[in-house]
């Protein structure tokens, strides 16, 4: 598109405003009328591409486009004319200058806007919402980045109906990444999550969350565990806005608690009814809506479910219907989707064009010419996508075997019917090596994430943010097999090719390098991991924010190096700011919070602080206990910091009594062999030696060496240093002779 820079000899591409998976948004001119617009281009679509997909790619987006140059209100985004040139689909809309709502809440380091604020952009959007719903259009994708407000106070709603168009065509949105980062449904009403039918009131949900976020900070169900999100909006009861903000109005608080109703009959009747509710209430008036004030509303407009299709039968788990059809989005805050930056941010359209599988499919490479290969239906492409959804969510509940199958069961139906090379093939594959690495079967998924880094290099190039985020799980894997050094040959090439297409700032640029510094420690080239980790701590403070949950990340990795070079003052004082920021962050209890507060205990123990190490425990123990269980490994780990810490109070009986029934439990839920289960019975043989019971302290060591040696083999570290445990039992039994053959 860059190359003839001129669209049907009428729009003059002057530069680039963002791109995302699917094409690029382009500041333009309008020759013919002299005014400045922006053009959306989808990326070409080659001859390799389906016919069939393509004719009906194309007559969906006219059909949308035609529904989006139809509306024209001042809170919605007036679209000027649209067409193709070259192969290339475009859209020239209006030009915007201002920031989303997204932006705006990152601009003000992700607290509320001022309240005035929340209601007028509450009102407008209300406005532009009931124009369009008397239209019969319901927008579907209504969330903070779809939401601008310009300079002049102006709010303007964008991408109407052109959101929908990647879902009706069979395809769901997928974010891809490290295999962290997920989207997930914050502004989804539970009809939409449902599969069932959305009509206008769907909107009116979606603006709720909105509106929550903006007036409190975070979405209504702000969960990390993209299965929270969905259980929130369906079971849950969202907490007054006021309870996190006591400065809200009333009618405010009760305005958005009645559009996030479960059920669509509960919020209200519409969007008109909505508007004259806060113009009532921002004047002080009754919410009493006047008779026959109402704005009247064509029939509601149902989205269109897929029929079932059979496909070949599988081992895959049963699923809530619930689940159906789900896709996912961002919400406002936190971490940016993978690809390029946008290079402009303060002027434009907001939102994406499509993302995820949608730009994947388009960009697939089919069947060579005169290859056979029946065209697969939309029906068919969208349960696979509702399938690989529901893969993906049982990943996010640690079900990674159940969504090893979902995905090796997808990934084969797909290789059938769109080739081995299709982007969507690959990303199945791509989440079959992930479930891989996450069951410890890592030999099988560096096989397959190699498999998928050569054939997205073939079909999207080297530098693809997804070929290298597939490259960068290969070294991941790598690590996981002791093989650091390959590992990071991998990560410095991908790092390279990273800063070189996304600048040194990108936030997988930085994640790259966070994992390169974690990496260098397992090489032993520790100076070098503290130094790499620490700039990437400050580049993540400068570019998120010091309490930013990656910036958090990275400085305790600065902690952990800094221990491991014995500055043990250093990083305690680290991991108590991590700990601090995390607990206002993410929560007291959250996993990350209490983690950073076990490493707390580890470095008072190294600096002889043990009293305070053994209260830290003490409380620690409790908390996992109630937020976790007491089986849960975490908890055990807590207990075992705890019975350490007696030990080096010198109240030996109390310590050996706790590391038993830690070894006891360990050794039920993970495994005689497990490595904890194996620390722990070591900690028994240490307080039995110190008790001065030597022969009972031998029986353990050399229950703790065979199992190493069995497991890890006999030129372990680990193995190694039992054995030297044991020969170190038998001096103190006075058995000198079977001593020195053992250290030999």
């Amino acid at each position: 598109m860059a190359e003839t820079r001129l669209i049907q000899g009428r729009y003059q591409l002057l530069d680039l405003i963002g791109r995302g998976g699917m094409g690029e948004v382009w500041r333009a001119r309008d020759e013919s009328l002299g005014r400045q617009v922006a053009v959306k281009c989808l990326k070409p679509l080659g001859p390799q591409q389906d016919r069939s997909f393509t004719r009906v790619l194309r007559e969906r987006f006219r059909r949308e486009a035609r529904v989006a140059a139809s509306l024209q209100h001042r809170g919605v985004t007036v679209v000027h004319d649209f067409g193709e040139s070259e192969g290339v689909l475009y859209l020239v809309m209006e030009l915007l200058e201002g920031r989303n709502l997204s932006q705006l809440l990152e601009d003000n380091r992700q607290h509320p806007l001022p309240v005035p604020d929340v209601v007028d952009i509450a009102e407008q959007v209300a406005d532009a919402l009931g124009y369009t719903h008397q239209q019969g259009i319901v927008h579907r994708d209504l969330k903070p980045a779809n939401i601008m407000r310009l300079p002049d106070g102006t709010v303007k709603i964008c991408d109407f109906g052109i959101a929908r168009l990647g879902h009706d065509i069979g395809f769901s949105s997928r974010l891809t990444g490290t295999g962290v980062a997920m989207g997930t449904p914050h502004y989804m009403s539970p009809e939409q999550i449902s599969g069932g039918d959305v009509d206008h009131r769907s909107d009116l949900y979606s603006l709720g969350c909105v509106l929550y976020e903006i007036a409190t900070g975070a979405p209504p169900f702000d969960q990390e565990d993209a299965w929270g999100v969905l259980v929130g909006h369906r079971d849950t009861a969202p907490e007054p806005l006021r309870t996190h903000r006591a400065d809200l109005p009333g009618f405010f608080d009760r305005v958005v608690l009645d559009l996030l109703a479960k059920t669509p009959d509960g919020r209200p009747a519409d969007a008109g009814d909505l508007r004259q509710r806060i113009a009532v209430g921002r004047t002080g008036g009754q919410t009493q809506v006047p008779a026959g004030g109402r704005v009247v509303l064509a029939p509601p407009v149902p989205v269109p479910v897929p029929l079932p299709v059979t496909l070949p039968a599988t081992r895959e788990p049963r699923l809530p219907a619930w689940t159906r059809n789900m896709t996912t989005g961002h919400k406002a805050v936190g971490a940016a989707p993978p690809g390029p930056a946008p290079v402009d941010h303060t002027a434009g359209l907001t939102g994406t064009w499509t993302t995820g599988t949608q730009a994947r499919a388009l960009s697939g490479v089919f069947p060579p010419a005169g290859t056979a290969r029946p065209t697969p239906s939309p029906e068919l492409l969208s349960t696979l996508a509702s399938r690989h959804s529901a893969g993906l969510n049982l990943a996010r509940l640690g079900h990674w075997a159940e969504a090893g199958e979902v995905h090796r069961s997808v990934a084969a139906t797909r290789e059938q019917a769109l080739g081995p090379d299709h982007p969507d093939t690959l990303a199945s594959r791509y989440e079959v090596g992930f479930t891989l690495s996450r069951t410890g079967q890592a030999a099988e998924a560096l096989r397959e994430f190699g498999t998928v880094a050569d054939g997205r290099e073939r079909v999207l190039g080297p530098d693809h943010p997804e070929t290298l985020a597939a490259r960068q799980e290969t070294a991941y894997v790598l690590g996981q097999l002791g093989r650091h050094f390959e590992a990071h040959q991998v990560y410095a090439a991908v790092l390279a090719s990273r800063e070189r297409t996304m600048g040194p700032d990108h936030p997988d640029t930085l994640r790259c390098r966070h994992n390169l510094a974690f990496n260098l420690g397992r090489l032993g080239r520790l100076e070098d991991a503290y130094r790499v980790a620490r700039e990437v701590a400050e580049a993540r403070s400068r570019l998120l924010g010091a309490a930013h949950p990656d910036t958090l990340v990275t400085r305790y990795e600065v902690a952990y190096t800094l221990g491991r070079l014995d500055r043990w003052g250093e990083a305690l004082q680290t991991y108590d700011d991590v700990a601090r920021a995390r607990a206002v962050a993410l929560g007291a209890d959250h996993p990350d919070t209490l983690a950073a507060r076990y490493e707390i205990g580890i470095s008072l123990g190294r600096l002889g602080r043990s009293a305070e190490a053994l209260e830290l425990y003490r409380v620690l123990v409790e908390d996992r206990t109630r937020v976790s269980g007491p089986e849960d490994p975490e908890t055990l780990r807590a207990r075992h910091g705890l019975g350490v810490n007696l030990g080096r109070t010198a109240r030996w009986e109390e310590a050996l009594a706790e590391a038993r029934e830690v070894c006891a439990l360990r050794e039920r839920t993970l495994g005689p062999d497990h490595p904890d289960t194996l620390v722990s019975r070591r900690e028994i043989a240490v307080g039995l030696g110190w008790l001065g019971r030597w022969a009972d302290a031998l029986t353990d060591y050399r229950k703790v060496a065979d199992a190493r040696e069995r497991v890890l083999g006999a030129d372990h570290p680990d193995t190694l240093a039992g054995r030297n445990d044991q020969a170190h039992c038998l001096e103190q039994l006075g058995r000198d002779v079977e001593a020195v053959e053992l250290y030999r």
